[in-house]
């Protein structure tokens, strides 16, 4: 039996353009849906409510439009489609970006009284960039002009416009009435003039590049490891995304670089001795190799077309959510099977949805804009252009607080960055030739460590930048390792989710013990909210013998809310700021603190006085 080509088609355009219509026309007029579907939307006068078979979702009945997407299919004697339904309502863009992602054409539907719309272009170019080559443009809804050939080409000709501002896409524009049938799967006798395809025949007749496995070309992105009982070895699970894979083959794991051979390989149904993309297959490796959830099989030959092992990207981005996207913000990236967490670096162009002209310097990225980003991922990404390779080449965007997809992009460039050493076993740690005591002997002065605490807005920094002028006033080497500015360069590929917060306290924890070491007193100020972290800091300057003092300045929430200085609490309460420390994300007080301290109302120098006599009395 031969088995029929599968297209993968999307529908494109704007809301009420006839999407769902059209969808319900081609499963009708192909013969391919159940008699109780049909039944079920069909009327007491015998009238099919076409749309109804691809708006499922009861939200989309009331409000009479498409909101999630929706997958149909249907079957002709040469080949399989899969249809993909999405919205055309501006809200949605994220939903219609889901579905083209996998698409081999586009359907994008005109509106033949309405002509070429905003959303018209947005999607012609979001398909585009992801990167389906063959548009076919259906001005629907003839019949409501009256079949005029004229109105036909006065829209076909905005079309082609569209496709030029795209880069010339191979387009095709078929005059059809969807609710009726006209030029859908039926030529019509209504549109005389016209002598292209119906749809049907269209889709019928295009050519899909066949794919061209290449095992130099592998990627097997690992989903899942199967860890045995018995005298097996592992299994790793997942998806080839690109090339074959046989028994036999070298692999090389990525990014540790882990080498071995194939030894089985099996699908869901049975052993096989050669997986092809797109399989999924479960492969066993002749050594027991670190391997797990998120890493990469490439080919270990020596022909192997190898991946980026980068850490900043260039991508475009549709970004999906209410609060916009702007440089600095920290999010979770997936892609494929690997999580990890980003800093928006740069935000370079933006994509005016009118001109399809790409606009330089935005300073944000709102709801359903799209446009160039550069991102710095805060651990390696095994990454492919999209042009070379879609699995391997797209990602989403994560909220880390609320777990929310916040926005979708693709890989343009990806850039490799020089490997950390600190695991290496070749890096030691070198004590100073000098003595601690010998040092501070001679300079005259013993470090320690001041670190203050407290919601953002408490007054941390107004307290230490006066505690630091004190003591250099005094003679004293101090210096103020302040949260802000330590973003900006020490902790910059960080966000503020718990991970980033821990591995922040960490770095500073240890900046502050080689201060204190040098005999500099160091005054850290971080909010700092979790106990646990403070705990790590406190227990580096420990284990050195230096003295640590714990400030908290215990200022209210509703004082550091009145301030509000930055604006971060108003954001936040409005839902335009998430993770901020007090709002959505706890502060864990200090259980025992050195110092407590209140802003509100006492006196800075009187505060000051408090800090220098206990740091007097500790060293």
């Amino acid at each position: 039996m031969t088995t029929r080509q599968l297209l993968r088609i999307t529908t494109a355009g704007s809301v009420d353009d006839g999407k769902s219509t059209l969808i319900g026309r081609l499963l009708h007029d192909t013969d391919s849906l159940p008699l109780d579907h049909l039944e079920a939307v069909t009327d007491e006068e015998g009238v099919a409510d076409l749309a109804a078979l691809s708006d499922g979702l009861r939200a989309e009945r009331e409000q009479g439009i498409t909101i999630d997407v929706a997958y149909r299919f249907f079957s002709t004697e040469t080949r399989s489609y899969i249809l993909a339904d999405t919205p055309g309502h501006e809200r949605y863009t994220r939903n219609m970006f889901t579905g083209a992602s996998n698409a081999h054409v586009a359907i994008l539907l005109v509106d033949a009284r309405a002509g070429v719309l905003r959303q018209t272009r947005r999607h012609a170019r979001i398909a585009k960039l992801l990167g389906i080559k063959h548009f076919v443009a259906t001005v629907n809804k003839i019949d409501l002009v009256d079949f005029d050939k004229e109105r036909f080409a006065e829209v076909e000709r905005e079309l082609h416009q569209v496709a030029d501002r795209l880069g010339g896409a191979d387009l095709t524009v078929i005059p059809i009435a969807a609710k009726h049938g006209d030029n859908v799967v039926h030529r019509s006798e209504r549109t005389s003039w016209y002598e292209g395809p119906t749809l049907l025949d269209y889709l019928e007749d295009i050519e899909l590049s066949a794919p061209h496995p290449d095992p130099a070309s592998l990627r097997l992105a690992v989903q899942w490891v199967s860890r045995p009982t018995s005298e097996q070895r592992r299994r790793y699970t997942g998806r080839l995304s690109a090339g074959t894979l046989s028994v036999g083959d070298s692999v090389v794991s990525l990014p540790a670089g882990n080498r071995s051979t194939v030894t089985a390989l099996d699908t869901l149904d049975d052993e096989r001795s050669v997986g092809v993309a797109p399989l999924s297959v479960s492969i066993e490796l002749a050594d027991d190799i670190d391997v797990g959830r998120g890493d990469v099989f490439v080919s270990g030959s020596e022909q192997a077309v190898l991946p980026v092992l980068a850490r900043e990207l260039d991508a475009t981005v549709c970004w999906f959510f209410d609060a916009p996207l702007r440089a600095g913000d920290r999010l979770a990236l997936k892609q494929g099977t690997r999580t990890v967490r980003a800093t928006v670096q740069e935000l370079h162009t933006k994509l005016d949805p009118e001109t399809l002209d790409e606009v330089d310097g935005p300073v944000e990225l709102a709801l359903n804009d799209i446009g160039s980003v550069t991102l710095r991922t805060s651990s390696v990404v095994v990454a492919d252009p999209y042009a070379e390779n879609r699995d391997n080449g797209a990602f989403i965007l994560i909220d880390e607080v609320s777990n929310d997809t916040v926005g979708a992009g693709i890989i343009l460039d990806a850039r490799e960055v020089k490997p950390s050493g600190h695991n290496r076993s070749d890096i030691k740690w070198h004590p100073s030739s000098l003595d601690r005591s010998y040092r501070w002997g001679k300079t005259g002065q013993r470090g320690a460590t001041i670190w203050f605490t407290g919601l953002p807005a408490s007054g941390k920094s107004t307290l230490a930048v006066a505690v630091e002028r004190a003591l250099v006033e005094a003679g004293q080497v101090a210096y103020l390792l302040d949260g802000d500015n330590l973003r900006h360069g020490l902790s910059d590929d960080l966000g503020f989710s718990a991970g980033d917060r821990t591995e922040n306290i960490r770095r500073v924890g240890h900046l502050t013990r080689l201060l204190a070491d040098a005999g500099v007193v160091a005054l850290a100020s971080l909010v700092s909210p979790l106990k646990s972290d403070r705990d790590t800091a406190r227990a580096l300057n420990d284990a050195a013998k230096l003295p640590f003092i714990e400030i908290h300045v215990a200022t209210s929430l509703a004082e550091c809310e009145r301030r509000d200085p930055k604006g971060l609490y108003a954001r936040a309460r409005a839902g335009e700021l998430r993770g901020l420390t007090g709002v959505d994300a706890p502060y864990e007080a200090p259980e025992n603190p050195d110092l407590v301290v209140d802003t509100t109302e006492a006196d800075i120098d009187a505060l000051v006085t408090q800090v220098v006599e206990l740091l007097n009395s500790r060293r």
